[in-house]
């Protein structure tokens, strides 16, 4: 996967997890979790563009390790939502795919990490 494809994929997560979240129930609980998944998800897209624009090998690192943070911090939320779930509030299949793109892209940047500190 060239960092065009990921460029796409991470803010096709980032959108993905938005239309999710406009779905979930108006309620305290929701609105706060769906804040917190919605501001790590779109931060993927972002933070990773702004790694391709890196004026060094070091600062292209540094912020890989930020798309890998807000990565897992996607996750975090949607397991939260996983787990906290009221019957039928949460469309369980499209959490589920969003937790699977998450964990995906949370490996090719770690793999990616890895791969830059060893070309350095």
């Amino acid at each position: 996967m060239d960092q065009n494809e990921l460029k796409a994929r991470t803010k096709r997560f980032g959108i993905e997890v938005l239309r999710f979240c406009s779905s979930l129930p108006r309620t305290d609980a929701y609105r706060v979790a769906g804040r917190q998944l919605m501001r790590a998800a779109t931060s993927v897209g972002a933070n990773y563009r702004a790694a391709c624009r890196g004026r060094s090998r070091s600062e292209f690192i540094a912020k890989l390790g930020i798309v890998e943070e807000e990565a897992d911090e996607a996750l975090y939320w949607l397991e939260v939502l996983m787990e906290y779930g009221e019957r039928d509030a949460v469309d369980e299949a499209q959490c589920r795919m969003l937790h699977r793109e998450a964990s995906e892209i949370l490996a090719i940047v770690v793999s990616s990490i890895r791969t830059a500190r060893r070309n350095r």
